[in-house]
C-alpha cells in the first residue's frame, strides 16, 4: 500500500514523539540519505519509485526545464506574498510530476492507498512522494525559484494503534522565512500531475488517511 505498511523504518533515525509524530532535526538532505537517495544538483534530481525508494532514477533538468518551471510559477502568482509563492510551487510540482512521469515511467502512478504497488517501479508510496517533492523543492530553491520559503526535512505522522487508515504518512515541508510557519506539501493522495495539497503542518493529517487536505488550486 502507498505508505509505510510495506516499508521498514530507517534504523537508528526514527524517533516517535507523542501522537506518533516522527520529526528529526537537520537539513532535508538527511532524509534523502536515510532512504539512499542522491541529493539534487544544479542539473539533476533523483526520482524515487517502487515504494520506499526501492528504485531511484537520475533525471537531468535542462535550462529549458528551469525556464518552464519559472514560467509556470510566474503565470500562477497574483502577487509576491508567501501564499502566492506556495500556490505557484503547487503548480510547479504538478508540472514536474508530469515531466518526471514521462522520463521515469511513473505517469501511471495511482493515487492514495494501493495494496499491489510495492516493488512496482511505476508506482509511488508516500515515502517516494515526500522524498521526490523534497528533491524538487530543493532544486527549485537552488535555482532561486523559491524565495520566501526554505525547504525543511520531511515529517511523518500516524496513529498506528488505530488501524490501517492511521498508518504513518510522510510529507515534504516548506517553511515561511518571515514567520517560521511550516506547510506540508503532499502529492500522495492525488493522481500523477495533480497539484499537491499545501496546508499548515498542524492542520495536515489530523484524523486519518481518508481526511487529508485537498489539492491546492
Amino acid at each position: 500500500m502507498r505508505h509505510l505498511l510495506l516499508v521498514p523504518f530507517v534504523l537508528g533515525a526514527t524517533v516517535f514523539l507523542a501522537g506518533c509524530v516522527y520529526e528529526r532535526k537537520g537539513p532535508p538532505r538527511l532524509h534523502l540519505a536515510d532512504w539512499g537517495v542522491q541529493q539534487p544538483s544544479k542539473q539533476a534530481v533523483s526520482v524515487c519509485s517502487a515504494y520506499g525508494c526501492q528504485k531511484t532514477t537520475r533525471v537531468i533538468l535542462t535550462a529549458t526545464d528551469v525556464k518552464a518551471i519559472a514560467d509556470v510559477m510566474e503565470k500562477v502568482k497574483k502577487d509576491d506574498s508567501p501564499y502566492e509563492e506556495r500556490r505557484a510551487v503547487a503548480y510547479a510540482i504538478a508540472w514536474l510530476e508530469v515531466e518526471m512521469g514521462k522520463r521515469t515511467g511513473t505517469s501511471s502512478d495511482r493515487p492514495g492507498m494501493d495494496y499491489s504497488g510495492s516493488g512496482d517501479p511505476t508506482q509511488m508510496d508516500c515515502v517516494d512522494e515526500a522524498t521526490n517533492t523534497t528533491s524538487y523543492l530543493m532544486f527549485m530553491y537552488s535555482k532561486g525559484l523559491i524565495k520566501q520559503h526554505t525547504v525543511s526535512i520531511p515529517i511523518s505522522k500516524g496513529r498506528i494503534w488505530r488501524g490501517i487508515k492511521n498508518w504513518p504518512h510522510w510529507t515534504a515541508i516548506l517553511k515561511v522565512n518571515e514567520t517560521g510557519v511550516r506547510y506540508a506539501v503532499d502529492s500522495w493522495p492525488f493522481v500523477n500531475g495533480e497539484n499537491p495539497a499545501v496546508v499548515k503542518l498542524d492542520e495536515w493529517y489530523i484524523r486519518d488517511l481518508d481526511n487529508l487536505a485537498p489539492s491546492m488550486t
